[in-house]
């Protein structure tokens, strides 16, 4: 028997698998050049028309597509090994908090690097808004992961003040 689909929590792993679907979005987007289109001009001189093709460097596009794709590999990474960690000790839910605090950070650096993409590029805001928010709700994923650090702290015989 199923739970109906407005009844049911939100998984243990959302904070995953919202990652996964950010890469893969993201990914493709990039797959597409941001989806940006080389401008076509047209110059009216005296008695001549002329077409002028305005092309943005393809040197600048993959090194914006690299640091992004460098940042969402970083992001699942150190998802991946913060969630790998069982703490049963003191020194393992620091390392794990660590992996935690790595990914929260890789979150804020791609909407920091799509930021500068939509200043660089042409881009229409409205095309981003999916990713930003998306990113946004992995933010508070990530958060509540950190956050249910606080359950094994005590289980461990540490305060939350220890820990935090």
């Amino acid at each position: 028997m199923s739970v109906i689909l407005s009844k049911r929590n939100i998984s243990k792993l959302e904070f995953f698998n919202t990652a996964i679907k950010l890469r893969n979005s993201i990914t493709e987007l990039l797959l597409r050049d941001f989806g940006i289109r080389d401008k076509i001009r047209k110059i009216k001189s005296d008695k001549q028309e002329y077409t002028i093709i305005e092309e943005y460097p393809a040197w600048l596009i993959i090194e914006m597509r690299q640091s992004i794709i460098n940042i969402l590999r970083n992001l699942i990474m150190n998802i991946t090994a913060g969630n790998t960690i069982y703490p049963v000790n003191k020194i393992e839910l620091y390392k794990r908090r660590d992996y935690q605090n790595e990914a929260i950070i890789n979150c804020n650096q791609l909407l920091q690097e799509i930021s500068h993409c939509a200043d660089v590029f042409p881009l229409r805001i409205n095309k981003l808004i999916p990713y930003v928010n998306m990113i946004e709700k992995e933010l508070i994923y990530l958060k509540g992961w950190r956050k249910s650090n606080n359950k094994i702290a005590k289980k461990l015989g540490l305060k939350e003040v220890d820990f935090e």
